[in-house]
């Protein structure tokens, strides 16, 4: 691969001369152990212009509730009598085809006004009403769903088990992120400004690391250096500020590589972002078709009444929301992230959605997890729709969306109406080169049927009850789904995936293969084809 060699330095060198950053050119001597790795290996990890967008799910989404198992006679009033998505008397569940798509009778009629479970045709599952925007995805093949998703040793406790996800190593307490990892291997993050991006309040585990700081904005539109406004006279004063503080001569033993790359990313960064428009004025990313047959296309990211859904368009009509209102500032995060990618050379960007912690009032059709999971739908479909229309620096082909979540809900609702910490759950996965409904699968639910390799058991001691007769049992592991990603999609070597994933490479965890786990002795699949 000495051509990807050849050219990484280049590129090196050349952006270090055009900053003048004399940092850069000094580390080309002291290059990281990392980056020698990624330098030499056999991958187009960083070359191949595939990206990835992540979406965080905090707080554990009841996964049975949103990818149903409406086969499944455990599924049941008598576990969840408060929180059951009915059947629909005059559905067939058990035909086979695409994923029905509930649109609204009249532009007048509520956008959610179906109120049973969606049939997704591989004759045992459904989806929430709330998730009906995931059927267009869904039928145009371009979204997996994977179920039973989990790891050894499952914490219930929501912040280690993040943490687990993040670093992609269970019951471990590496501080390392997975995403953090892949982009050192990349080579990319000491070379380019921007290569892992966050937008959230903080920057999470995920993309932390000590070799090179990722990029973590709160609000894109108040990004600034000392309280200096990004606007031209501002980032002027900035750009000097900089340079200076990067020119004064220190000793060589207290120069610090490290420290004098942020301080040129942050200089370059700032101009990266002061030619992208994050206001509201900005937010003009529209639908390519009326949606749900409506009078006009619907703003992908609605951040506004306005701006959500038919509700403007239908005089103010609250049934016309594709989202919660409560959700705006998730939209404003998502829309950045998509933005970032799609106009900078970040290879990984994210944020979170919160809420899921549902132990009260959980709600059924309607009420709290309807409502986060109409964002999840919308979020999905929006990105396929914006990487269409609107696609830059990377398209939905070359785009892979996924979803994390740290464990899912117990299968019995508990006394208030909610549902407790558990086990296994449901990701998503969406991209243009995804291989879900009839592309290259029948379907596109994975570990989600009693006819899987690993099939899925029915009743009251089946599947949804196979850990402590109330939590749903894994039969994948998130790391042999994250693995896949990252090497099938994003181009890494099997060799840097083995260093991205502690593990990976150890025969008896079966992440690759899969069989029966060594660390609990669960069978596992191992990695799916999904991409």
């Amino acid at each position: 691969m000495k051509h990807f060699h050849l050219v990484t330095r280049r590129q090196f060198l050349d952006r270090a001369m055009k900053t003048g950053a004399a940092a850069a050119l000094a580390s080309l001597t002291n290059i990281p152990l990392v980056m020698k790795q990624a330098l030499a290996a056999e991958s187009s990890l960083g070359t191949n212009g595939k990206k990835l967008l992540f979406i965080f799910l905090r707080g554990a989404n009841d996964g049975l509730n949103s990818v149903i198992p409406i086969g499944d006679d455990g599924y049941s009033l008598e576990h969840r009598p408060d929180i059951l998505i009915p059947r629909d008397p005059g559905t067939d569940y058990t035909i086979l085809g695409g994923c029905d798509y509930p649109s609204v009778a009249t532009p007048d009629a509520p956008t959610f006004g179906y109120a049973s479970a969606i049939r997704l045709g591989n004759g045992f599952s459904a989806l929430h009403p709330s998730l009906k925007f995931l059927a267009p995805v869904y039928n145009a093949g371009d979204l997996a769903m994977i179920h039973r998703v989990g790891y050894p040793k499952q914490s219930r406790s929501h912040f280690d088990s993040q943490v687990y996800w993040e670093t992609g190593h269970p019951n471990n307490p590496s501080k390392e992120g997975i995403f953090y990892r892949t982009i050192m291997e990349s080579g990319l993050a000491h070379t380019l400004p921007l290569t892992g991006v966050s937008i959230q309040s903080s920057l999470p585990v995920i993309l932390r690391g000590s070799d090179a700081a990722m990029t973590n904005l709160k609000d894109p539109n108040r990004y600034d250096l000392l309280g200096i406004p990004n606007n031209t006279n501002g980032n002027s004063k900035a750009d000097f500020h900089l340079r200076n503080a990067n020119e004064f001569p220190f000793p060589s033993r207290l120069n610090r590589d490290l420290l004098k790359l942020q301080y040129n990313n942050l200089s370059q960064t700032l101009s990266i972002f002061d030619a992208m428009d994050f206001s509201e004025t900005g937010n003009i990313f529209t639908d390519d078709v009326n949606t749900d047959g409506d009078t006009v296309p619907y703003h992908l990211f609605p951040t506004t009444n306005s701006k959500n859904g038919g509700y403007q368009a239908h005089n103010n009509d609250p049934l016309k929301y594709v989202v919660n209102p409560n959700s705006y500032s998730f939209f404003r995060d998502l829309k950045a992230a998509a933005m970032v990618l799609n106009n900078t050379d970040a290879m990984i960007a994210g944020t979170r959605l919160d809420g899921f912690d549902t132990h009260s009032n959980q709600g059924g059709v309607t009420g709290a997890h309807a409502n986060l999971q109409r964002s999840i739908g919308w979020a999905i479909y929006a990105l396929r729709k914006y990487f269409t229309k609107y696609a830059q620096r990377v398209n939905w082909n070359n785009l892979v969306v996924v979803t994390l979540s740290e464990f899912g809900r117990t299968t019995i609702q508990n006394s208030d109406a909610g549902t407790d910490h558990a086990e296994a759950n449901v990701m998503f996965v969406a991209g243009g080169g995804v291989k879900g409904y009839n592309k290259g699968n029948p379907s596109g639910v994975f570990a989600g049927h009693p006819n899987d390799s690993i099939p899925w058991v029915t009743g009251r001691t089946g599947s949804m009850f196979g850990v402590s007769t109330r939590y749903l049992k894994r039969s994948v592991d998130y790391r042999s789904v994250l693995g896949k990603l990252i090497r099938d999609h994003l181009g890494a070597s099997q060799e840097q995936l083995n260093r991205i994933i502690p593990g990976y490479a150890t025969a008896s965890k079966r992440l690759l293969s899969g069989g029966v786990s060594g660390e609990d002795g669960t069978q596992i699949t191992g990695e799916l084809p999904i991409v």
